[in-house]
């Protein structure tokens, strides 16, 4: 057998575009097709956005605009404007900007002089120009390639840079942008940096209470206690109590985003505990003083250490390096100002602690219903009879696929049978419920235990004590697209909007598309998602194409599945109205009946034929979600 030869020639020296649009992931993470908020488009916005907010904190330009529309962004903002020489250097050479000098980007949010390079080599239309003191230069790129530049030219513009760029489809395939997940990213940088406006759209995008206007705005609900606002030099931090499950966090580090959390979310988690416990003198335990904890902390470091490229978790252990550690920084701030707040509002120190023995007591009631419900799921063998587990889990810290892991959730032996033939056994787990599950709006968490099903779910999820061991990053509802699959798939929702909120507030849950019709010839076949795609479909094939309407999972093959649940899945978001509390939403929908649902169903109901002539009533599911 001959050898594989590794010679000079096996050398190859690839230049800054070739390794960016090889290795993506080392610059955006995953690419995605817009399902997800930390998909790779949405990075490239904030890589351009975040070269204005720097501009914003040295003291230039209040306002910038920002435009997504048809898969085609631009960014303007009125700071000083990139150096009209370098123009074309900064968005096209590697390390090349202004954020190395420490005194002119101190705590800059880019540092490594990757981001924008990044966005032009991975898009197919790439355009900047600069204007600075009544002169412009501007140039043009495709995939990193220089298209045109032009010679300096008089203009009346204002200060200030101007990016426009489209995700090549090459890279990101069958993108689109989701409005909430853009508009999240504008207010988060508007609460981040009080002063600034963003206009979206043309909708303007500002903040004056920053962290506290964050958390009156995404809390469920109204507040135990008002908002605790607190701030200091280089950290701010906001908190109450909310009427939900869990711990409910929003972590920022230099106006960054760290959805991830990291060392100053873990400080503050860890802080808040210790400052709350001196304050009363009393050892409660930490998880009763969180329990419904709804908390953002934003911190500024000096040349942070994150743990890639797109930022979303902190890794230092100082806030400037040789400096104070971050448990620390984050302890003394709270001990101090914390400590002082609650001195000053005896009736919101009242009513923490209040709060915490009510979580006491909880917790104390259901720590036996706690030991029988994990010793049935135990005799149920869940890994081995409900769940069919995956190799790789969120929990494995150092495996590169960790972002990949799904949880299939079915209904049925044959669904979950199918996906479990087509899937990757290295990233994709399934899980079989057995008839619908229990409709829990308005119960107590008793129930989970209590519930068969749903306690086998949390098993298996690994939620039960802490969010942060979550096995899988997301969790896809898979039903039929039917009357029946609808409402399990609400009852699911239910369930996790009810008990585990923080599982859609942090773009865990999805639903999982699948194609309702399959039109077919002898010389190719189509799935289609809709009647719009079926009509399509018919027309492109013609000569009377044979058409089949599954009308349940089970009914497509694994062979088929494998498509629908690899690299072209389609997978829909839960995502939750700013305008509508979770107690309404599931009040609405899963509630006792209601004229206005009456006259919702009604107005919805339609009827349609399928391919056999049968009748078949359903309510529009894009009308439900």
């Amino acid at each position: 057998m001959a050898e594989n030869q590794y010679t000079e020639d096996n050398i190859r020296s690839l230049d800054w575009k070739e390794h960016i649009r090889l290795r993506p992931g080392m610059y955006i993470g995953k690419l995605g097709d817009g399902a997800a908020a930390d998909d790779g488009i949405y990075i490239l916005v904030k890589e351009v956005i975040d070269n204005c907010i720097d501009e914003f904190v040295m003291g230039n330009g209040k306002r910038v605009e920002v435009k997504v529309k048809d898969g085609t962004v631009s960014v303007r903002d009125y700071g000083r404007g990139i150096p009209l020489g370098k123009v074309v250097e900064v968005v096209s050479r590697m390390n090349t900007g202004g954020k190395y000098d420490s005194k002119a980007f101190k705590k800059a949010v880019g540092l490594n002089g990757v981001g924008t390079k990044a966005v032009n080599a991975l898009s197919s239309h790439f355009q900047v120009y600069a204007v600075r003191e009544g002169q412009k230069k501007s140039a043009s790129f495709s995939m990193g390639n220089l298209v045109s530049e032009t010679e300096l030219e008089a203009t009346t513009e204002q200060n200030g840079t101007y990016v426009e760029f489209v995700p090549d489809e090459a890279v990101f395939k069958k993108f689109v942008y989701k409005t909430p997940y853009l508009e999240k990213m504008m207010w988060n940088y508007c609460y981040l940096n009080r002063g600034l406006s963003i206009y979206f759209n043309g909708e303007k995008f500002q903040s004056k209470d920053g962290l506290k206007d964050l958390l009156e705005n995404n809390m469920d609900g109204d507040p135990l206690y008002p908002i605790v606002h607190l701030e200091d030099e280089d950290i701010e931090v906001a908190f109450t109590h909310g009427r939900t499950y869990g711990e409910d966090y929003y972590s920022f580090v230099n106006g960054q985003h760290t959805t991830q959390g990291g060392t100053h979310q873990s400080a503050f988690r860890e802080s808040v505990a210790k400052v709350i416990r001196d304050f009363y003198n009393k050892n409660y335990e930490a998880s009763d003083i969180r329990q419904s904890i709804v908390a953002a902390i934003s911190v500024k470091v000096i040349e942070p250490v994150f743990e890639s490229q797109t930022k979303t978790k902190l890794g230092s252990l100082e806030v400037e390096p040789g400096g104070k550690s971050m448990r620390a920084f984050v302890n003394d701030f709270l001990k101090d100002k914390l400590d002082n707040y609650l001195h000053r509002n005896p009736g919101v120190a009242e009513t923490i602690e209040k709060k915490i023995k009510q979580a006491e007591r909880e917790r104390k009631e259901l720590a036996g219903i706690r030991k029988i419900a994990r010793d049935r799921s135990k005799k149920a063998s869940v890994h081995n009879k409900k769940l069919r587990d995956c190799r790789i889990h969120l929990t494995d810290l150092k495996d590169p696929r960790r972002e990949e892991t799904t949880l299939f959730i079915t209904e049925g032996d044959s669904a979950s049978g199918s996906i479990t033939k087509s899937r990757d056994v290295n990233t994709q787990a399934v899980f079989s419920l057995r008839g619908k599950p229990l409709n829990v709006y308005g119960l107590t968490k008793k129930v989970v235990y209590e519930n068969e099903e749903f306690n086998l779910v949390q098993a298996a999820l690994d939620i039960e004590e802490e969010l942060d061991n979550l096995r899988y990053n997301r969790i896809v509802i898979a039903t039929d697209a039917d009357v029946d699959g609808m409402h399990i798939r609400m009852l699911l929702l239910t369930f996790f909007l009810q008990f585990f909120p923080d599982l859609v507030k942090r773009n865990h849950v999805y639903v999982l598309q699948t194609p309702l019709f399959r039109v077919r010839n002898k010389k190719k076949t189509i799935y289609c998602y809709s009647e719009e795609e079926r009509r399509n479909a018919i027309q492109e094939l013609g000569k009377s194409p044979e058409i089949t309407r599954f009308k349940g999972l089970g009914e497509i093959s694994p062979d088929e599945f494998v498509h629908f649940i690899g690299a072209d899945i389609r997978l829909e978001p839960v995502l939750l109205s700013k305008e509508a509390s979770i107690d309404s939403i599931l009040s609405y929908f899963m509630g006792k009946n209601t004229q206005e649902r009456q006259d919702f169903i009604i107005e919805n109901l339609r009827v349609e034929k399928d391919e056999a002539g049968e009748a078949q009533e359903e309510i529009s599911e894009q009308e439900v979600a």
